[in-house]
């Protein structure tokens, strides 16, 4: 093919001509400050800087920040050094921005300025050199230095100072070229030639000639003694749109940026490779302000917006924002022409690498409507229309199928000479004729369902899917005419559902897409199985809903609006890249996803207003160039109840302080990564946490009801799998709470030398109480035991005692008894003496005369009642019975002498008969007596009264 012919002599940077590189746009709504940027720095550590109409304004990738200047004057230059410090000019004043206090702070240098030297204008330009900085107004150059600042004088207005290198070369109007020497002008040698004027940029050239452009007068080459006209096939554009300033990109393009009409690219010999204007991409066509940044890409300060282009990135635009063809759902070049198919009909325009981006579409007659598909099949291109399939010759259609709906056509692989192709109504069948030209020969009966995917498998059987309408596998008859078996599937056999199922060919088998991932078909069991390997080396990629060929084992895997491009051209070793194409996420048609090849490493990509050349020639000009910066923290903030900053910087203050009462924080970092990209960040807080976090997108973290102590923050980025940042390592401290402060553990020493002299006062105060107190104790305890053994020794006396004085009662006792029974004995005897003598006779054998018996028996009962022997046993009762009688009567006083006698007998425990002997009355008279006894001691009938008087 023409096109693959042309492009094997064409290189990666050559490519950029087709079309514009991305340009990503900063609305003043997106930085929130004034329209105009007069111009752009960055600091060593990345971040980009801009003089805007409402002060300065810096953006790191992810956050935008505006500083207003003293009096909110507009910012016309700015500067960074090597220090952090950024430079700025505005009307009347001119000085610099840095972190001071943990805060971005202004410090004037006007103050310095020697003598008379007012500062009445504008400062325009602002170059860093070391530890010098230039500062240029129309009237004036200070140079500051060693916190001087000396003033170089023109002989003129001066109108810009331009960097080249290390020289400094300004005009002053009227009077030439001049370049700056320590404190003086010298003028510019001019052997031959007009010294331009007007002049807005001076760049380096090769050769070591200067490149100078002017405001209408196009360039000039400058030798170091002559000056010369440099023809360009920029000289019209730069002359009509008035050259405003200008770039230097790899060291060989030349980017001027215009008034009117925005930027052109030039090489080193003239030509023009870009023409970037707000027809292209751009927000405004006035460009204020150009830069190069460190990744050779272009950021244009605007008259209204901030315009990032990326020159150096792979992929290049074309877009239709005349809205002049529609969304593109398919693109490829075809014998030196580029086709589109769109919504409304089929476009094409000369493919010109050289011409840059001047397509010129035009409408295919006839090919209004739909078009599906566009494929080169034989040397022969097929458009897949909603009105049937044509044949597409030097911009001309030719019908070759009415059967509508053109979804998808391919080889036969078991017949060659046919292609098989999917409609609205099911499948056709197209056929070689003898001049090698496809024609429609028939459609395949018994089969009517919409036909999106179809492919063949290695047993000739015909996969057919629909995303609405299921996955089909049939089987046709031998002469491909009709359907001999038709089988569905859905979740029966496997798959997770019956919608977004999508057949492809992967690695010489044909594999199916699904929402839960790819599957395969198992013939043995006719179920379909998960496909774990792929789905494991695609990782997010494995919910692809489109695969398309890339070539030498490559494809591209859609995945609902996102693109990556996977090399399985190492088995087990699979590589997804999908970052680069992060620019295309939600740009493609959605299910109709298109890209076709253009030659070796260069892909057409169709997006839904235009097409995109990716091309991979370029990714090693890239790669050297991509150096991912370190993650940068950009502010700490207290969110303990209200939202605070801390610090604006965590790099600047490697001793940041936070209040115990404030330890609720938010760190926010940013990666100064501007390329459109997926930037994860991980972190790590030391101190709070063991582990890494998880790769996530947030660009901040919140930290509640921290600890006090000292934190380390590490926090890293990735862009894509190869290329991580290095740790960024952020300090800081929560201070201890008041009572954990050094004053505070000062004043717990004190207390606690304090409190251990009290504790030792009162241990031995507690000491002596103790002694005492054991002392008493020991005192205690003797005298108990001197008391126990007086009381023990008491009560072995009063043991003794009683024991002596039981024996003595028991001796009375006895000699109570032996007297009672004494008594008894006696009178028992008296009784029997009266007895015998009542007996007795005289000598004459009569009996004793009455008067005798009488007499001897007077004698006898006056033995028997002598009162002597009863005072005797009272008397010997009383010492044994402690005074029985004298609490008898106390007790009862009634009782007479003959009831006292009864009681001290009964309390013996004598029987009636010894009773009846000692009272000398009969038993009957002892029972009467008993009876009385009880009614006078008024004893119950139920106690006996003997053991009543024992109790006395």
């Amino acid at each position: 093919m023409l096109a693959s012919l042309l492009f094997s002599k064409v290189h990666g940077e050559d490519i950029k001509r087709i079309g514009v590189p991305y340009i990503q746009n900063y609305s003043k709504i997106t930085y929130a400050s004034g329209n105009q940027n007069w111009s752009i720095a960055r600091d060593p550590s990345g971040v980009m800087y801009f003089g805007n109409g409402e002060g300065l304004l810096s953006y790191d990738g992810k956050y935008w920040k505006q500083y207003q200047m003293p009096n909110r004057q507009i910012v016309r230059a700015v500067a960074a050094d090597n220090r952090g410090r950024i430079y700025v000019g505005s009307y009347a004043e001119f000085g610099f921005w840095s972190i001071k206090d943990n805060r971005m702070q202004y410090t004037s240098l006007k103050g310095l300025l020697p003598g008379k030297n007012a500062l009445n204008s504008e400062i325009w330009k602002i170059y860093t050199a070391g530890d010098k900085t230039i500062f240029q107004s129309f009237s004036a150059i200070y140079i500051y230095q060693n916190n001087k600042i000396s003033v170089v004088q023109a002989p003129g207005s001066f109108l810009f100072l331009h960097q080249v290198g290390e020289r400094y070369i300004a005009e002053v109007l009227g009077k030439g070229l001049f370049e700056l020497k320590g404190n003086r002008l010298v003028a510019l040698a001019a052997d031959g030639g007009q010294p331009p004027s007007d002049v807005l940029s001076i760049l380096p050239f090769k050769n070591n000639q200067l490149l100078i452009g002017t405001r209408r007068a196009g360039l000039y080459l400058y030798d170091g003694n002559t000056y010369k006209a440099f023809q360009t096939q920029a000289d019209d554009f730069l002359k009509a749109y008035q050259l405003n300033n200008g770039t230097r990109i790899l060291n060989k393009y030349f980017a001027y940026g215009t008034i009117l009409n925005g930027l052109v690219i030039i090489d080193e010999n003239g030509a023009v490779i870009q023409k970037i204007s707000k027809s292209s991409g751009l927000q405004n066509n006035t460009v204020l302000s150009i830069f190069t940044d460190q990744e050779q890409n272009l950021w244009a300060g605007l008259d209204n917006g901030i315009d990032r282009i990326e020159l150096n990135s792979p992929l290049n635009f074309y877009f239709d924002k005349a809205g002049q063809f529609g969304t593109v759902y398919s693109s490829l070049i075809y014998e030196g022409n580029i086709y589109l198919g769109t919504n409304q009909g089929l476009f094409y325009s000369r493919w010109k690498p050289e011409g840059g981006n001047a397509f010129d579409f035009k409408l295919i007659p006839n090919s209004q409507g739909q078009v599906w598909s566009l494929k080169v099949i034989d040397g022969q291109l097929f458009c897949g229309h909603n009105d049937g399939t044509f044949r597409v010759t030097n911009g001309e259609l030719a019908r070759i199928s009415a059967a509508s709906g053109g979804w998808t056509i391919t080889l036969l692989k078991s017949n060659p000479d046919y292609l098989i192709q999917g409609t609205y109504n099911g499948l056709v069948l197209f056929k070689k004729d003898a001049g090698g030209i496809w024609r429609f020969h028939h459609k395949i009966e018994g089969f009517t369902e919409p036909s999106r995917y179809v492919e063949q498998d290695a047993k000739g059987d015909i996969w057919v899917s629909h995303p609405y309408k299921g996955l089909y596998r049939l089987t046709l008859s031998g002469d491909l005419r009709t359907v001999k078996t038709s089988t569905a599937y859905d979740e029966r056999n496997g798959l997770p559902n019956n919608v977004n199922i999508n057949v492809f060919p992967f690695e010489n088998k044909l594999i199916f897409s699904s929402d839960k991932g790819f599957y395969l078909y198992d013939e043995v069991s006719n179920r379909f199985n998960p496909y774990t390997a792929l789905n494991k080396e695609l990782g997010a990629f494995a919910g692809s809903n489109k695969i398309i060929p890339a070539g030498r084992h490559r494809y591209w895997f859609i995945n609902h609006g996102k693109t990556g491009l996977a090399d399985f051209s190492v088995p087990g070793r699979s590589k997804i890249e999908s970052d680069r194409f992060s620019v295309l996420d939600g740009r493609m048609v959605q299910y109709y996803e298109n890209i076709s090849s253009i030659s070796e490493g260069i892909y057409l990509i169709s997006v839904d207003d235009g097409f995109v050349v990716y091309n991979e020639a370029s990714l090693s000009t890239r790669k050297e160039l991509k150096q991912l910066p370190a993650v940068l923290i950009r502010g700490i903030y207290d969110l303990t109840d209200t939202y605070k900053v801390i610090a604006e910087h965590g790099h600047a203050d490697p001793d940041i302080s936070i209040a115990y009462s404030r330890n609720n924080i938010r760190i926010s970092y940013a990666l100064p990564y501007f390329r459109e990209a997926n930037v994860r960040y991980q972190y790590m807080l030391e101190g709070y946490s063991k582990d890494w976090s998880d790769w996530s997108t947030a660009p901040q973290k919140d930290f509640t009801n921290l600890s006090w102590g000292k934190y380390r923050f590490l926090v890293r980025a990735a862009v894509d799998a190869d290329s991580k940042t290095k740790v960024t390592v952020f300090e800081f401290e929560v201070s201890p709470p008041i009572y954990a402060t050094k004053l505070a553990y000062f004043i717990y020493l004190v207390l606690l030398i304090g409190l251990a002299f009290l504790f030792k006062r009162l241990y031995e105060r507690k000491l002596l109480k103790d002694k005492a107190r054991i002392t008493a104790k020991l005192q205690e305890e003797k005298d108990a035991f001197l008391k126990k053994e007086a009381e023990h020794t008491e009560k072995q006396i009063i043991k003794l005692e009683r024991e002596k004085l039981q024996a003595e009662l028991a001796s009375k006792n006895r000699e109570l008894a032996n007297s009672a029974m004494s008594l008894v004995y006696k009178n028992e005897l008296l009784q029997k003496l009266s007895q015998e003598i009542a007996k007795m006779k005289d000598g004459a054998g009569a009996a004793i005369s009455e008067d005798q018996q009488r007499k001897i028996q007077n004698i006898i009962t006056e033995g028997m009642n002598d009162e002597r022997d009863w005072v005797l046993f009272e008397n010997s009762f009383n010492d044994a019975h402690d005074s029985f009688f004298k609490k008898l009567k106390a007790k009862h006083p009634e009782l007479v002498p003959n009831d006292l006698k009864l009681c001290a007998f009964l309390h013996m425990n004598m029987s009636s008969k010894e009773m009846a002997s000692l009272l000398n009355i009969s038993l009957r008279g002892v029972e009467i007596r008993r009876y009385r006894l009880r009614k006078k001691l008024n004893i119950p009938h139920d106690m006996n009264l003997t053991e009543f008087l024992m109790s006395i």
